[in-house]
């Protein structure tokens, strides 16, 4: 399995990179700016874009969603956010962009079907309302992608429009932590982490 990842724009999101040796057809998780950091991590590989996902609708996770003429992936609560540019937050930030590419909508426990890679959605409002995490099935498991509902000793911001701290904590609590300890997690900013170091060291949630 292909798993790369590349640090984009101002606000340092994760863009993750997933393909497998055969298939040589990538998911893009979060491409959120600088298409061709992005562009350079396919080419270094030999993929060809096949599909985004957006782990939640904010302009630092899908800026470049139209950049790559494939189909978008978000949860159904959130799908709105990315065509409606106050929604997403670009507005605030003065650079208004709203997402004119096919947008397929997901739901708790959703499947999504690459070749050999398999990844179920995991439904984790709190930072925002329709925010999703990823937990790679195949070919390999225990890898989670956390968007911005957990990182490395720290938790998605709540303050923003739809977002709601008990419904972070539930989701954290009541869905991540039940994964097993030995999980890696790929969160949408900053470094990896475990489930079992979270549920130990993460001044948030202990």
């Amino acid at each position: 399995m292909i798993l790369d990842s590349v640090c984009v724009g101002s606000y340092q999101v994760n863009c993750y990179i997933l393909s497998t040796e055969d298939n040589r057809q990538a998911v893009i998780i979060d491409p959120g700016d600088q298409k061709d950091k992005i562009k350079n991590v396919l080419d270094k590989h030999k993929l060809k874009p096949a599909l985004i996902i957006n782990t939640h609708g904010h302009i630092d996770h899908i800026g470049c969603d139209d950049e790559f003429a494939v189909p978008i992936y978000a949860h159904s609560a959130e799908a709105p956010m990315l065509g409606n540019s106050g929604l997403n937050m670009s507005d605030f930030l003065n650079m208004p962009y709203s997402v004119k590419s096919p947008i397929k909508v997901l739901e708790d426990k959703s499947k999504i079907v690459l070749g050999e890679i398999e990844l179920e959605v995991i439904h984790t409002p709190g930072h925002t309302q329709g925010g999703i995490c990823l937990l790679l099935k195949k070919p390999v498991t225990n890898i989670l992608f956390s968007g911005d509902t957990l990182f490395y000793e720290n938790v998605g911001r709540t303050d923003f429009a739809g977002g709601s701290t008990a419904n972070l904590m539930k989701s954290i609590k009541e869905k991540l932590f039940l994964l097993p300890d030995e999980t890696v997690i790929y969160p949408g900013h900053g470094r990896s982490s475990t489930i079992g170091h979270e549920k130990r060291h993460n001044p948030f949630l202990t």
